[in-house]
């Protein structure tokens, strides 16, 4: 049998270039890392927080005086109650361009039951119960704020997909509701294997992700029927004209594969006479079209 050996020198060698591949590799990393971030230059709404068992709610109060109306803010996903004055959040931008547009912008509750969760009817499954939960909290959370004449939804992502559920489900209790890049999908959970499969391709989503959605999904559903309750798809087959004003965006390169199910959300709105405004986007999941965005969320006097 014959044995390889090595020179302790070569191994020496060796281990000095290796430490210095590693040393150029750290310091090129460090070097062309960002040295900071874009931040939005706005001036920051006062705020209270609160907690009433598992809803944690935040109130936010633009510091030049408020509307009569409420917007209701739906995070996405590992985000959380405070992310409304955050400076380099979408958020900080809308808050921007009211300043900008000296209007008087509404109160704005940040609503969260954890980094992850859906608006689900009480069902079988131990995390479901939450829409009914928010539905019953409306009135304490307006205790701290008042009875507002227009009560507006706005949501990403997760949260997109949260308030469509809770404006198609309570359409009498909202006036306006804004899903950006929401999780609207026209195939469920529960699909067979192949659909899924087909949707990615025709999506063009991150195999990963999408999957993931779907698997969070099935922590709060357990079969179609159940998720039926809760797909926008569904849920706007019952609407008519006096549902909420909808404003849908969407970017062509959504990596949660978003853009579909959204744009086949505002044909179905289209049909049913639901008052739309739809903004597809060029652009990868949540990008945001601020200015309309911001428009639509103030009343018109």
């Amino acid at each position: 049998m014959k044995y390889i050996t090595i020179s302790r020198r070569r191994v020496i060698v060796i281990g000095v270039l290796l430490v210095v591949l590693l040393a150029v590799n750290f310091i090129w990393g460090k070097l062309t890392s960002p040295y900071g971030v874009q931040s939005v230059s706005f001036t920051p709404a006062t705020s209270e927080s609160f907690t009433k068992g598992d809803l944690k709610f935040s109130i936010y109060r633009a510091a030049t005086g408020v509307s009569e109306d409420i917007i209701y803010h739906f995070h996405g996903r590992n985000l959380d109650e405070t992310i409304w004055n955050d400076d380099t959040y979408y958020t900080s931008l809308i808050q921007s361009h009211w300043q900008k547009s000296k209007v008087k912008p509404p109160t704005v509750v940040l609503v969260s039951y954890g980094p992850e969760w859906l608006l689900t009817p009480k069902n079988g499954n131990e995390e479901s119960g939450l829409l009914e939960d928010f539905v019953d909290n409306l009135p304490f959370i307006e205790s701290k704020i008042g009875k507002p004449r227009n009560r507006i939804l706005v949501g990403e992502s997760m949260g997109g997909l949260n308030v469509l559920i809770l404006g198609l489900t309570h359409p009498a209790l909202f006036s306006k509701v804004a899903a950006l890049c929401p999780g609207v999908y026209v195939d469920s959970p529960f699909s067979d294997f192949s659909k899924i499969k087909d949707a990615l391709k025709r999506t063009g989503g991150d195999p990963k992700v999408i999957l993931g959605i779907y698997w969070m999904a099935k922590k709060y559903v357990s079969n179609e029927e159940e998720w039926n309750k809760i797909s926008p798809i569904e849920l706007i087959k019952e609407a008519n004209n006096s549902y909420p004003e909808l404003y849908l965006s969407c970017g062509l390169y959504d990596k949660f594969g978003n853009y579909e199910g959204t744009e086949a959300l505002v044909d179905l709105a289209n049909s049913k006479g639901i008052k739309t405004q739809w903004h597809p986007l060029y652009g990868g999941h949540c990008a945001i079209d601020i200015k309309s965005l911001a428009d639509f969320l103030i009343s018109v006097e």
